[in-house]
């Protein structure tokens, strides 16, 4: 226990020491720029497929440090290549903007069962459930709501993103990309790849699948 509190407070510490990436954008001027956005993330921002993320109600904070990175290169992503090149800061703000103010629309959990390194056959989403509000102590994962909140809505104001109602297929990718170190945009602090190399496949497929169902913290 002492260990889970421990890890978890240093999660929040690390909420507060994020840096601030100002977002002052314009909803209704993002909605007239986001036109090419639609062919993978759809209008609103709810993707119609897994291999994109839904962005819809995503914290502005965190969407225009994403659009940055992608833009300045810091974060390689093949689709998005050339995508941003004729956006300047406004264009990236108002596009974070315009797209926190929509809503997310939920792709819900599906049973699922995994196996764990013993070889023993586990219910996932319990133990998504259990990984996402108490970590694993034997391996010194932090509980993944100290981040992103019990409700899995995330830290907007931090910039820490909402998992809830994402696609698991996503989730799962991008902390097998952050465990490999092919995604590394979270910051000097490490935190993402810290807490991905110590998950396993079985609990990232768990936590991933967990978290596409959850609405209100259960």
């Amino acid at each position: 226990m002492n260990s889970i509190v421990k890890n978890s407070a240093l999660a929040l510490g690390l909420i507060l020491a994020a840096p601030f990436v100002a977002a002052e954008g314009d909803p209704a001027a993002g909605k007239t720029k986001a036109a090419q956005c639609a062919a993978c993330h759809g209008p609103d921002g709810n993707s119609p497929a897994s291999a994109f993320p839904k962005i819809a109600g995503q914290g502005e904070k965190y969407l225009l440090k994403q659009l940055m990175d992608v833009k300045s290169g810091e974060r390689e992503i093949p689709q998005m290549i050339g995508q941003l090149d004729n956006f300047d800061q406004q264009d990236l703000e108002d596009l974070a903007a315009y797209f926190a103010s929509q809503q997310m629309q939920l792709s819900g959990a599906e049973p699922v069962s995994v196996m764990l390194n013993s070889g023993e056959n586990v219910d996932g989403l319990m133990l998504g459930r259990k990984i996402f509000r108490a970590g694993n102590p034997d391996t010194g994962v932090a509980a993944c709501m100290g981040c992103h909140s019990p409700t899995g809505q995330g830290n907007a104001p931090a910039g820490y993103p909402r998992l809830s109602g994402q696609w698991a297929d996503y989730i799962a990718t991008q902390l097998k990309a952050f465990r490999s170190g092919e995604r590394a945009n979270d910051g000097e602090t490490r935190i993402m790849r810290s807490v991905a190399s110590q998950l396993s496949d079985a609990e990232i497929t768990a936590v991933s699948h967990y978290l596409a169902g959850l609405t209100d913290g259960n």
